[in-house]
C-alpha cells in the first residue's frame, strides 16, 4: 500500500513535516541499499576496494543518525509542537 498524503501540503502542520521526514528517511535507505549492493557486486566481480567496507560503514552510521533524528522528531509531531 502506497504512502499517501491527503488534503493540503501545509509546511506548517507538523504531522506534514513528520511525514516529509519519514518519506526522506525511505529515500535515504532506497539509495543506500542500491547504491552499497550495486557497488559490491561490482566489487565481487573486479578486483576489491579496500576502501568500500569503510564507506559502506560510513554511510550507514549516517542512515542510522538520520533515524534516530527522525525518531526524536516524531514526539513534537504527535504533541503539536512546534520545536524543531
Amino acid at each position: 500500500m502506497p504512502i499517501r498524503w491527503y488534503g493540503p501540503a501545509d509546511p506548517a502542520d507538523p504531522t506534514y513535516r513528520h511525514f516529509e521526514r519519514v518519506v526522506n528517511l525511505c529515500v535515504h535507505g532506497g539509495l543506500f541499499a542500491a547504491i552499497n549492493s550495486g557497488l559490491w557486486f561490482v566489487q565481487g566481480l573486479r578486483h576489491p576496494w579496500h576502501h568500500l567496507d569503510w564507506l559502506t560503514l560510513g554511510w550507514a552510521a549516517g542512515l542510522l543518525l538520520h533515524l534516530v533524528i527522525v525518531w526524536r522528531l516524531r514526539g513534537s509531531a504527535a504533541s503539536g509542537g512546534a520545536s524543531s
